[in-house]
């Protein structure tokens, strides 16, 4: 959003200096972005008369000019066609910045002759136009007369408008709110109704939803063309290209009063009735800027009996646009829904004052006020003669009184502020405060939709009265909460990270949605998971599992090179759309090393990272010794004989492990075979209370161990590890550890048996053990292997 200070001073009566407004600005909450004071630029330059104009002796192209300046009489060379004797032109002296060539102006010659100075194009001074020739100027103007005057450039500040604040895109709301800081005081111009000289012959209806409030009037016998040089000095002052004097007194509203319209040709228009509303069906609709757009059933249009003729909020239809011939104009000023109008801004992708004004919800209460403020410019500059106001619809309402206690200032903000400060800051933001004890009741004005509460009245208070009076106050002491601050389930996160990293695992960061033919496979991808809205189409959905996150990034990395890749991802996975169906999850992938080497294959990935697994669920808590392997119940995108999970019981599955589904990996374009792991950190079970922080004794053997070695025949179909669980069970006070050393099956192994040799480890604590005792503890392992259907073997 875009003023001149002479702008605003149409409605703040201050003597402030550009910088001085910024500030205050600033101070109000008003982000300023920049600040544009051409007049800077413009001190050096000022008028000057050319005298005598020759042919330069070395060059046919260029002249030597005699020119009076206000330096005295200066010979210049200039290269512009149209130099003439007798032209009053811009004069820049020796030493002058030129902003539009980029140069410091320095005494050299010109093909022979010294040039004492430069005249000016309007391009040379950043004044837009053509840079071909000089500036030509009105004989009327003295010597000596400086460019700023003469072009009446004046300082602009371009600032950013936050959403809530639609008030802010209207001149006359920044001259209300720096007025309530002091720096002016607010001209609250009223609005005079305009007769009408005959009725309406078009009349007007809304749907009420897509366009709550519409009025038009007729004005006929209207004279079009060029706008004065005062709207249209105002108009280029922020950038904005006059285009004829109806079209500017449209966008000269806009930006003063925050009241966009829009003005029809009466000759243009199909009957005599103009809807506001939902169209039927989608139609192709060319707009003002040249383009054609289809208008769905969703977005707002303005109909006659022709069918569209623009988009409600946004932009006005090329069918109906006036011209220099139009006499007989309809005049429109209405009130658009501004989600509707967001989202149809949004689709269209069409750029436009209205349409980022109604978008943020303006005044509705200054639909008829602003079609009569128009009207009367309409008159006074184009002439004609108005018909009566039509009006359809009714304008939403405001928001409810606040019931406010000003004592609520101090308590939130810790500014003291009085009463009777308090009531002239809200008073001059528009509010009208009532009632002579405390709570007051506050009512919101119409502009200000933002206003809820009693919170949102403070804010305002505290932002006039400035945030930088806010006592520095410093907050108290809090006692560190006991445990720490991190829950449960963020310490095993934070222990499952850094042992991961400790593994050799990089940790990836990947987006939380996916593909959604890849969600599918992984067990997601249902259509109640897929995004309105995706930052990109193949980023569509919700992830099921961050798996395939992982392997893309591993595709990646190996299609540039780089194999064998270690990545993992603590984050979460979402099956429905309940909050209890986003789930935290780790998981990690190890993709195939294609590296040479000198040596034979070393350990397979597969059992490589079940180590790591186990070592992972280990430091973050898991009871890995009571844990259950089971084979064939994993999901379909692991391969079905090469995969596995690790539970506590059937409904409390830690993690499930493996190599991924062949099928899955070629549908993502992947070769070799990836083996991955996913823990769900939410059915780890929760670690035991510690009575206190400090560790047990450390208890120490100082016997050496002894070992003794069991072959044991199990079906087929019974885990070793089961077998191993077993064995460590048999007495837990000597057997420190046992250990699978060999698998036989063969000669002297039954059809669907094998033979499993277990390496049994027996730490003495008090005392060297006997035979009998050492007899003792075989007796129990295979007792305990027994109670698995294991039998010793031989």
């Amino acid at each position: 959003m875009k003023f001149s200070l002479s702008w605003l001073k149409d409605h703040l009566k201050t003597d402030a200096s550009i910088d001085q407004v910024a500030a205050a600005m600033t101070m109000a909450g008003l982000e300023v972005e920049d600040i544009h004071d051409p007049s800077k630029a413009l001190k050096p330059f000022t008028v000057a008369k050319v005298v005598e104009a020759a042919r330069h002796p070395n060059a046919d192209k260029l002249q030597v000019l005699q020119v009076d300046t206000i330096d005295g009489r200066k010979e210049i060379v200039c290269g512009a066609p149209n130099a003439r004797a007798g032209m009053t032109t811009i004069y820049a002296p020796i030493g002058a910045y030129v902003p539009g060539l980029g140069v410091t102006l320095v005494e050299k010659p010109v093909r022979g002759v010294v040039s004492n100075g430069m005249m000016c194009s309007a391009a040379e001074l950043e004044l837009g136009g053509d840079h071909d020739g000089i500036l030509d100027l009105s004989d009327d103007l003295e010597v000596g007369t400086p460019a700023i005057s003469v072009f009446g450039a004046e300082p602009v500040i371009d600032f950013e408008v936050t959403p809530n604040r639609p008030d802010w895109l209207g001149i006359s709301g920044i001259a209300r709110d720096l007025a309530a800081t002091g720096l002016g005081t607010f001209e609250d111009k009223p609005v005079t109704a305009v007769p009408g000289c005959f009725a309406s012959p078009i009349t007007v209806t809304v749907d009420g939803d897509a366009c709550p409030t519409f009025s038009g009037r007729v004005i006929r016998g209207v004279k079009n063309g060029p706008s004065p040089e005062w709207l249209q000095q105002k108009l280029k002052s922020i950038g904005l290209k006059p285009i004829s004097v109806l079209v500017d007194i449209t966008n000269y509203l806009s930006y003063d009063r925050c009241r966009p319209l829009h003005v029809y040709d009466l000759a243009k228009l199909s009957g005599t009735a103009i809807t506001a509303g939902l169209p039927s069906e989608t139609a192709e609709v060319s707009m003002l800027d040249g383009k054609t757009y289809a208008v769905t059933p969703d977005m707002c249009a303005i109909m006659d009996t022709s069918g569209i003729i623009g988009l409600g909020g946004v932009m006005g239809g090329e069918s109906t646009k006036v011209e220099d011939t139009t006499t007989d104009i309809f005049l429109e000023s209405a009130w658009f829904d501004p989600i509707r109008t967001a989202q149809t801004v949004r689709t269209t992708t069409i750029s436009s004052d209205a349409g980022y004004r109604f978008a943020r919800g303006i005044d509705p209460e200054f639909v008829v006020p602003g079609l009569e403020l128009a009207t009367q410019l309409i008159l006074d500059l184009c002439g004609g003669e108005p018909s009566d106001v039509v009006v359809a619809g009714k304008a939403p309402g405001r928001r409810a009184d606040v019931g406010f206690d000003p004592a609520y200032v101090e308590k939130l903000t810790g500014l003291a502020v009085s009463p009777d400060d308090t009531k002239r800051i809200l008073t001059a933001l528009g509010f009208a405060v009532s009632g002579d004890i405390t709570p007051w009741t506050v009512a919101v004005p119409s502009w200000r939709r933002d206003v809820e509460g009693k919170a949102d009245l403070v804010e305002e208070v505290a932002r006039i009265h400035g945030f930088n009076a806010i006592p520095a106050t410093p907050l108290p002491v809090v006692n560190p909460r006991p445990g720490g601050v991190l829950t449960p389930q963020q310490a095993k996160a934070r222990a499952g990270r850094r042992a991961l990293a400790a593994l050799g695992y990089a940790e990836a960061v990947t987006w939380s949605f996916m593909r959604q033919d890849w969600a599918t496979l992984f067990g997601g991808g249902s259509d109640a998971l897929v995004l309105a809205n995706p930052i990109a189409s193949e980023l569509n959905c919700m992830r099921p599992s961050a798996l395939p996150n992982l392997l893309e990034a591993a595709g990646r990395n190996a299609a540039r090179g780089l194999s064998g890749v270690r990545l993992f991802e603590i984050g979460p996975i979402y099956q429905g759309l309940e909050p209890g169906d986003q789930k935290p999850t780790v998981a990690a992938i190890r993709a195939p090393d294609k590296s040479r080497s000198w040596h034979t294959a070393g350990e397979s990935s597969l059992f490589a990272l079940k180590g790591d697994l186990l070592a992972l669920l280990d430091a973050m808590g898991a009871p890995v010794a009571s844990l259950q392997l089971v084979q064939g119940a994993n999901g379909a995108h692991w391969h079905p004989g090469r995969s596995a999970r690790l539970q506590l019981g059937p409904k409390q599955v830690l993690a499930e492990f493996g190599e991924l589904h062949p099928a899955v990996l070629k549908a993502m374009d992947l070769d070799g075979s990836y083996v991955a792991f996913e823990i769900r950190i939410d059915n780890l079970p929760a670690p035991k209370a510690k009575s206190g922080k400090s560790k047990g004794a450390l208890s120490l053997s100082n016997l050496m161990p002894l070992t003794r070695d069991f072959a044991f025949l199990v079906a087929d179909s019974v885990a070793a590890g089961d077998l191993v669980r077993a064995v460590k069970g048999a007495d837990k006070a000597l057997i420190a550890d046992a250990q699978v050393f060999d698998v036989y099956t063969g000669a002297g192994v039954a059809e669907g048996h094998k033979s499993v040799a277990v390496e049994v480890t027996l730490q003495p604590t008090d005392k060297t053990l006997t035979d009998p005792e050492i007899e003792a503890v075989a007796a129990k392992v295979v007792a305990a292997a027994g109670k698995v259907g294991a039998t010793l073997r031989g």
